[in-house]
């Protein structure tokens, strides 16, 4: 089976990040999506992040009834912070079966360089790049063409989960923002406003 792995905190999960990932699934031969939660993202402070198994939750619950989306917890089982090439090494031999590729914003794919053994990633797995505003995709000479490909189209919606726990602290709604149910969860269990997340 051809599967997508995109890569995030999703801290929250928001509309944007669902848009991409359907997009994906719709446009491309892969045939599912996973949602791998990072426990912590080496090239990202860790302060602000709700407990990994509370975001996940949230991810569940948001893409509940979709056939091609699922969510990993893959993560939470491995040495932290998390490394790409070291997710994949693992789920490489716990499902041999499955032919892996990454799903990554142009943001990223921009720093791709600063992730450890990039080299070893660029050579033995596609990448699906798609176009985050500010951040033109450029082919670098130095980085093989061969297994990058391009996501054309994909809705582009400047929602940040940033801007979404802050809106959250001052108590404005967030409504379409993130899905219903993930609105719900977050109020009732009251994320985004203890102090420390």
């Amino acid at each position: 089976m051809k599967i997508g792995l995109y890569f995030g905190s999703f801290n929250p999960i928001h509309t944007g990040h669902l848009i991409i990932a359907t997009h994906a699934s719709n446009y491309t031969d892969l045939q599912e999506i996973w949602f791998v939660i990072s426990p912590q993202n080496p090239l990202k402070k860790s302060s602000g992040l709700l407990n990994e198994h509370h975001r996940k939750f949230l991810v569940d619950i948001a893409i509940e009834g979709e056939t091609k989306l699922r969510s990993s917890n893959i993560e939470f089982k491995l040495p932290r912070p998390s490394y790409t090439v070291d997710t994949l090494s693992y789920l490489h031999e716990k499902f041999p079966r499955h032919d892996f590729s990454i799903i990554i914003g142009s943001d990223s794919f921009m720093n791709l360089k600063r992730w450890k053994n990039y080299e070893v990633i660029l050579k033995n797995y596609t990448i699906y790049v798609y176009a985050r505003p500010g951040f033109e995709i450029k082919m670098k000479n130095d980085i093989s063409k061969k297994n990058v490909i391009v996501l054309e189209n994909t809705p582009l919606l400047e929602i940040s989960s940033t801007v979404i726990r802050k809106m959250i602290k001052e108590g404005k709604s967030i409504r379409f923002l993130v899905p219903k149910e993930v609105q719900h969860e977050i109020e009732v269990q009251n994320f985004y406003k203890k102090h420390g997340q």
